[in-house]
């Protein structure tokens, strides 16, 4: 088994993600997949404070977890992936991943985007990133906290 649950957060790693859906995806290992994060080693300490107790945490590059995954350096470990755009989530299936479930948090504002929640929106290119995600039998939803109700991503946009 490795990922076991992915999230869409433009926040990455923070307090609802450490102390909420960290512990709700039953994983072993969070995983925050950013390149500018990953390479900018104030940012990437800065993150690893939030890190959750009982947790390893990983704050890669896209680069970086492709080829750990391919690998196979995370088989058994449940692992937890966050990161700001669902291409990276694309880029993962490409690579012979596997996601079982695809949470879409918070994001940022877009003054042309497409709103999801009170506190998610997408581009158009997100879109056509969650059409090709669903594609792979990815379940997609919508949900701030893990007490929210969950909204299936299909219910808002045609996938």
């Amino acid at each position: 088994m490795s990922i076991v649950l992915a999230r869409i957060d433009h926040r990455l790693l923070h307090g609802i993600v450490a102390s909420q859906w960290s512990h709700v995806s039953g994983a072993t290992r969070l995983m925050v997949i950013d390149d500018k994060v990953a390479n900018d080693p104030i940012l990437k300490e800065g993150m690893k404070l939030a890190k959750p107790a009982g947790m390893s945490v990983s704050i890669i590059s896209l680069e970086t977890a492709l080829t750990n995954f391919k690998a196979k350096k995370y088989d058994g470990q449940k692992v937890f992936v966050v990161s700001k755009k669902p291409a990276i989530m694309l880029a993962l299936l490409e690579n012979g991943d596997s996601i079982p479930k695809l949470n879409i948090g918070g994001t940022s504002q877009y003054e042309d985007g497409i709103k999801l929640s009170s506190r998610a929106m997408a581009t158009k290119e997100d879109v056509e990133a969650y059409k090709a995600i669903a594609k792979y039998g990815v379940e997609l939803s919508v949900q701030y906290v893990p007490t929210d109700k969950e909204v299936k991503l299909s219910s808002i946009i045609k996938l």
